[in-house]
């Protein structure tokens, strides 16, 4: 198999697994907040190959998310886009100018900072109009409600990929679908 095609079959199984995690793991944690693990593939696939690889994965499984299972409908679908390409194409950029350990720190820890700021104003602009709530009332919730939920979420999903990212490469190299 070439290198090209390795990359397509590594890139397919990324979007299917983070399709997967979503419906089987969807935590509900406060409003129509919910708990995915997904950006973890996401981030994942964005180090592994790099950021586009991220925004594209991020694409994918957001559209068949919104096809298959959210009922959130094309609100949603955008939101989901811009926060997973906030922390993972973030996170992955970062990674690829300092691809070390400290790279990978980095880029996580910038990922979450920059996927919680654009959540929030995006919770701001959109929250109105996908809720019917005044947006006053929205404004009221960004710190009590969306700072905390966006930072954990992102934080989470930070945290799992520092550690799985070093055991999922091996596994791929050892599956020879990723070389070195």
């Amino acid at each position: 198999m070439n290198n090209k095609a390795k990359k397509i079959a590594v890139i397919g199984m990324l979007c299917a697994i983070a399709f997967l995690i979503t419906v089987v793991c969807r935590i509900p944690v406060v409003l129509f907040l919910k708990y995915e693990a997904k950006d973890v593939i996401i981030a994942l696939g964005g180090f592994i190959f790099g950021p586009l690889t991220s925004l594209i994965v991020s694409v994918i499984v957001s559209i068949i998310e919104m096809l298959a299972i959210s009922t959130t409908g094309y609100i949603g679908c955008i939101m989901n886009i811009v926060s997973t390409c906030g922390f993972a194409c973030t996170a992955a950029i970062i990674y690829k100018k300092k691809h070390t350990k400290t790279g990978a720190i980095i880029g996580l820890l910038s990922g979450i900072i920059v996927a919680t700021v654009l959540m929030l104003l995006w919770n701001y602009f959109l929250t109105p109009i996908y809720m019917g709530y005044p947006r006053e009332a929205v404004a009221k919730m960004l710190i009590p409600t969306f700072l905390p939920f966006n930072l954990f979420k992102n934080g989470l999903n930070a945290l799992i990929t520092f550690i799985i990212y070093k055991p999922v490469v091996t596994g791929l190299r050892k599956a020879k679908l990723l070389d070195k």
